[in-house]
């Protein structure tokens, strides 16, 4: 009965390592998204039809997207940000010259 105990025990933390790493990854990545969005707005020059909201959200999905592109590549932290951020860039600038504004 101990032995399953134990058993059980290291299961369970293992569980909740790899649950916690997880969790710190998304936010990782969604930190990475906030930074590139709002440096998006200052670098990108003129008026931009996507709002600063839509800009950092635009930023938060393609960095994890690229993050878990890096990560099913299997490549190691720097590929998931090199990835992340790149595709974070390349969501925000299409997503600022696909809108048009109304005159």
């Amino acid at each position: 009965m101990v032995t399953f105990l134990i058993v059980l025990l290291v299961i369970v933390l293992l569980i909740a390592v790899g649950v916690v790493g997880l969790v710190l990854k998304l936010l990782w990545w969604v930190l990475v998204g906030l930074v590139i969005g709002a440096l998006a707005r200052l670098v990108l020059p003129g008026r931009r039809p996507i709002g600063w909201l839509g800009t950092i959200a635009a930023g938060i999905a393609g960095s994890i997207a690229g993050g878990i592109l890096g990560d099913l590549l299997g490549g190691n932290g720097l590929l998931e940000f090199l990835l992340a951020v790149a595709v974070a860039a390349l969501l925000i600038v299409a997503l600022s010259g696909s809108r048009r504004e109304l005159a």
